[in-house]
């Protein structure tokens, strides 16, 4: 027997940060995102007296005696947190062998490491057959990646993956969640796609070093990091409706002016190379664009008039950025057995 889970990268548009506590556990935080055609892909072949991980991009592989204790040494801690949850909380006791791989690294910024970690949930609920729905799948992944692993982190890419397509996903103060689905018409999604230009810019972000800022700025106060995130939340409202109505041009705009509030939420969120790519996008006629995922490094997203694409492309290539081209999906995790 064989069960494999297949989890969505994400791309977030705006409002990321505001999804990181305390500050969403006090005011509320809300994120705009889409999953992409990039995965996350968790293998469990269940059997045996150990447990046994196989990371196929890292080429590397860890060996666990069903009682043993986990040593969370930087070497595949985020599968051992989940076996280890199921182990403590659901009464996971034969032996497993899990095979993972991912479509993008850690530090892309496109959530890979919340999506793996969805994806080997998703994968043993079905292998316990446990009654499990997408709310359950990732709050629990979100509670062992940042709450017993200890990864800091926001609570959008556990959302955004397991639930896929384009979504509104709001974090009440208390911690409840609420994913809304956008009903956005296919022409807009496809135009949407001929106007978006993916630039892989390297020096993958440090997101704890990041995050940390983030969270003491809020912490103690400072008031432009708090302003910053509550025009983000601003900003994120309008950039749904404008998605809705299929305004585009609008949308990257938009997109630029949330760019300008993310960057004033911490130190590390931009420097000197993201700012130069992204002042030769602008002037290669980007309307707006952002660093995905807590910042620093990894991916860059513009938008632009498709008119205009080209040209934003060349700027990009002659500064140096590796191009990628990403679609849109729409399912987000999935999982199958096979005999």
């Amino acid at each position: 027997m064989l069960i494999r889970a297949r989890a969505p990268l994400r791309l977030s548009f705006c409002g990321g940060g505001t999804d990181v506590p305390p500050y969403c556990d006090e005011r509320g935080g809300v994120v705009l995102s889409a999953t992409i055609n990039r995965y996350a892909t968790a293998t469990v072949v269940p059997g045996g007296q150990s447990f046994t991980v196989r990371s196929i991009d890292y080429d590397q592989s860890i060996t666990y005696g069903i009682d043993d204790p986990f040593v969370y040494d930087g070497q595949l801690d985020l599968a051992k947190g989940v076996i280890d949850h199921f182990r403590r909380q659901e009464k996971l006791t034969e032996g497993l062998e899990v095979t993972l791989h991912n479509d993008a690294p850690p530090g892309s910024g496109l959530g890979s490491s919340s999506a793996i970690t969805v994806a080997l949930v998703s994968a043993l609920g079905e292998l316990l057959r446990l009654p499990i729905d997408h709310y359950y799948i990732a709050k629990v992944a979100y509670d062992i990646e940042r709450l017993e692993v200890g990864i800091k982190g926001g609570k959008q890419d556990q959302y955004a993956t397991t639930f896929g397509g384009f979504n509104l996903i709001d974090f009440y103060p208390g911690g409840t969640v609420l994913v809304t689905p956008l009903r956005l018409r296919p022409e807009t999604i496809w135009e949407l796609e001929h106007s978006l230009v993916f630039a892989y810019v390297g020096g993958g972000h440090f997101s704890d070093q990041i995050i940390e800022n983030q969270v003491r700025n809020y912490e103690t106060r400072r008031t432009e990091s708090i302003h910053a995130m509550d025009r983000l939340k601003v900003l994120t409202q309008d950039m749904k409706r404008a998605l809705l109505v299929g305004d585009l041009r609008e949308f990257g705009e938009l997109l630029h002016l949330a760019w300008e509030s993310k960057r004033q939420m911490a130190k590390g969120i931009s420097n000197s190379k993201i700012d130069e790519l992204y002042a030769d996008a602008v002037q290669g006629g980007a309307l707006g664009g952002k660093m995905n995922g807590a910042g620093g490094g990894g991916f860059m997203m513009f938008v632009c008039d498709p008119l205009r694409r080209y040209a934003v492309q060349e700027a990009l290539r002659k500064a140096g950025s590796q191009l990628v081209n990403l679609t849109f999906v729409e399912p987000g995790v999935r999982t199958w057995s096979l005999q």
